[in-house]
């Protein structure tokens, strides 16, 4: 028997949420019985992104389509055909891009692949037009696949429909991390402090891209809060995006720019978790934020909006406060646990069904025989 080919279908490979629980799966994976390959929208073939060095390591291929605008609807369909005409080698496509799935999964069903997925990542969809015709494209997208995968009820609900999900019929399967990287190491935090001279800080952190969705600005004006009652505070602020700079205006503008550490995209970003005091996530929304899993895995106290699904808790570190009540109200939230006590929470992650490598086994038996009940 060869390898069966997985095809992952993603806006980009990029320093996302789903592409990093992808990666974390697919490093998982026996490259002799499974091989990921991505098929990912770019303005040009040559983009080169974050994970692209890394898949091709690992025997992945990344194929490009190009972006979807709504008005190159019937050019975007005719490249989708074109490719599928091409590519007869892969068992499953898994598409995590949900707002263009109704057009390429049953394009690939047709084509001859044996199993289709639409994976939901996302609880929400941007503001405006796009966000319009996203919901548009998605409708009905639960009879246009062989499988509906969702990574909260939430997620589900906002792609398949309510019905659907009551009905059972989409699996849940929250996103996993390698939760043995981000357990807390007392040596390992002492040396990251000493490393970004915040030995004597409280630091506060945050993972996330640059946009709307993340909601920055409010969690800049909940540091600025901090910083009143507490001088030694800093922020360090992980990811890149639209509103970086943005961002950086408004830490200037409130007085609190050198309190602020903007470190970009970061290869190991479980290094910075060990410096963090606390993990900060006031969302508009999310699907399950494998970054607020993260967060606990290293044994950190979180504070999320309550706009995020519960079943992103895994342990008791995680505080649900409205994004509604001012800035000021998580500041004191934040400050009455500054004596809480960091410890290991592996097992702990482990028993919620977090840890990829538990994950890894039931997604090998469903890539293999299209069986998900082990998922």
């Amino acid at each position: 028997m060869g390898v069966t080919r997985v095809l992952h279908v993603l806006g980009g490979t990029g320093l996302g949420g789903a592409e990093s629980r992808i990666m974390d799966l697919y490093r998982q994976m026996n490259k002799d019985e499974i091989q990921f390959d991505f098929l990912v929208h770019r303005k040009c073939a040559s983009e080169s992104q974050f994970y692209d060095e890394e898949i091709k390591k690992m025997g992945g291929h990344i194929y490009v389509l190009p972006k979807f605008k709504v008005y190159n609807y019937f050019t975007y369909r005719k490249a989708v055909k074109v490719f599928f005409a091409e590519h007869h080698e892969f068992g499953v496509v898994q598409g995590h891009m949900t707002s263009t799935a109704s057009i390429y999964l049953p394009i690939a069903k047709r084509a001859g692949i044996p199993i289709t997925v639409a994976h939901s990542r996302n609880a929400g969809v941007e503001k405006g037009l796009k966000g319009i015709a996203t919901k548009f494209l998605r409708k009905n997208l639960y009879r246009k696949t062989d499988h509906c995968f969702a990574c909260s009820v939430l997620a589900g609900e906002d792609v398949f429909g309510k019905e659907w999900v009551k009905k059972g019929n989409v699996k849940i399967i929250h996103n996993a991390i390698d939760a043995g990287k981000f357990t807390y190491d007392l040596e390992k935090r002492t040396a990251m402090r000493q490393k970004l001279q915040i030995e004597d800080k409280l630091v506060l952190g945050h993972v996330g891209r640059f946009n709307t969705q993340k909601n920055h600005p409010y969690l800049i004006d909940v540091f600025a809060e901090i910083c009143k009652k507490r001088e030694e505070a800093v922020l360090i602020l992980l990811g890149d995006g639209p509103d970086k700079e943005k961002m950086e205006q408004k830490c200037e503008e409130l007085g609190i720019r050198d309190k602020v550490l903007f470190e970009g995209n970061q290869k190991h970003p479980e290094e910075y978790y060990q410096a963090f005091d606390f993990f900060l996530l006031p969302s508009f929304y999310e699907g399950l934020p494998g970054v607020l899993v993260e967060a606990q895995a290293a044994g950190l106290r979180c504070f999320a909006s309550d706009t995020i699904t519960t079943e992103a808790k895994a342990t008791e570190l995680v505080t649900y406060l409205s994004i509604e009540q001012p800035a000021e109200r998580w500041a004191e939230a934040i400050l009455s646990q500054t004596d809480y006590e960091r410890k290991d929470v592996y097992q702990e992650m482990v028993a919620s069904g977090f840890d990829v490598k538990t994950q890894a086994e039931g997604y090998k038996n469903f890539y293999l025989s299209g069986d998900s009940s082990g998922l």
